[in-house]
């Protein structure tokens, strides 16, 4: 449908009043998500706040610091009865184990490294939540995430966060061009996690001062292992730590304990050098360990790839971007060569250290912040 460029567009760039545009904030009960949901009512837009039930609410009430517990409902519940707008908490239990916990249980069961946040934002928070804000006749949906979204001459563009040290972009390079038509991220423009926190203290909000989820929401102690050993009774099975010249070391309790690049928690002291997990072997049930610079990469395989580049992926041999192949790192320089419309071979540049299956790659502009989509780390074969 084309705008009427008549009507001059609202902040959300949307051609209505903001009285006549509904907007479903998706809101974890989180500092972020509270305080656009505040705004955008402050603005005097039609707001709906939708927060999902993701997994056992009973065990979700025992423990602090993890994004969709009972306590965060009851939080988001309380900023909309604040503001005067109305909420629903969406029972996604089902959904969110088929299409999120499972995965990570099985890819850590692979000897993976995956990153289940962001498979919760294409296959749950972007997809079934997007639909239902649709069903709504929301005009938008709009989220807590600290990136930006653009227009550009051939439509919508994905951008960095204004603030580095806050930029979610790596977490959201599956997000699709149909997908970034429909949603708004009111905060990627904000220099500072201090900025957010100064407009929930401004609007009042309870949550100004509520600290920052630090863990997978279904992993809130950060022990991957006991989760998996609960999801996959019997996946903890011994077996063998391996140098990489073919010596066995010593003994493991389980593959799912260990992740590439790790030194510290072998149990393997004594040694005359450092050595650190160079690859697990699910199959022989083997940890094998070596020296650094058998982390080193250069040639990374990517697959799944969403593409959100003007061009076709394929219209070229090669693309020369930026790529970040962890969430922590910096984006480093490489040359992407696409293989097919989802799968790409990409060499960077200076080697990498640590690369793993099951993490993201996700591709930058070299010189700017425009986020070109990315892909998912596999073994090759």
């Amino acid at each position: 449908m084309a705008l009427d460029t008549d009507i001059p567009l609202n902040t959300l760039d949307l051609p209505k009043p903001p009285e006549q545009t509904r907007v479903v904030v998706a809101m974890s009960g989180g500092v972020d998500s509270s305080v656009v949901a505040a705004h955008l009512a402050d603005q005097g837009y039609d707001v709906v706040g939708v927060t999902l039930q993701l997994y056992d609410h009973g065990a979700a009430l025992a423990k602090k610091g993890a994004c969709c517990a009972g306590i965060d409902i009851h939080d988001a519940r309380r900023v909309a009865e604040e503001r005067g707008f109305p909420h629903y908490v969406l029972d996604y239990e089902n959904i969110f184990k088929d299409a999120v916990i499972d995965e990570f249980a099985d890819s850590y069961l692979a000897g993976a490294t995956p990153v289940p946040c962001i498979r919760c934002n294409e296959r749950v928070k972007f997809k079934d939540l997007l639909e239902t804000a649709k069903d709504l006749e929301a005009d938008c949906m709009a989220t807590g995430h600290y990136i930006q979204r653009k227009m550009g001459p051939n439509g919508p563009e994905l951008h960095r966060a204004a603030d580095p040290n806050r930029d979610q972009s790596y977490f959201l390079f599956s997000t699709t061009r149909e997908q970034l038509a429909y949603l708004r991220f009111p905060l990627g423009h904000l220099p500072s996690k201090d900025a957010t926190r100064a407009m929930a203290a401004d609007y009042g909000l309870a949550v100004a001062d509520k600290p920052d989820s630090q863990d997978i929401c279904f992993v809130p102690d950060g022990n991957y292992a006991a989760v998996i050993e609960k999801l996959r009774p019997g996946a903890a099975d011994p077996g063998e730590i391996v140098h990489a010249d073919g010596r066995v070391l010593g003994t493991h309790e389980g593959v799912i304990h260990y992740t590439i690049g790790q030194r510290r928690g072998l149990g393997i002291g004594g040694l005359a050098e450092p050595l650190y997990v160079v690859k697990l072997d699910v199959d022989k049930k083997q940890v094998v360990v070596g020296p650094k610079d058998l982390l080193s990469t250069r040639i990374v395989p990517v697959r799944e790839i969403n593409w959100l580049g003007d061009e076709p992926f394929e219209s070229r041999p090669e693309w020369h971007l930026s790529v970040k192949l962890r969430s922590t790192r910096p984006p480093r320089e490489a040359i992407v060569r696409p293989l097919s419309p989802t799968t790409a071979e990409v060499e960077l540049l200076m080697p990498e250290e640590g690369v793993s299956p099951g993490q993201a790659c996700v591709f930058y502009e070299t010189e700017g912040t425009r986020v070109f989509g990315g892909g998912w780390i596999w073994r090759g074969y």
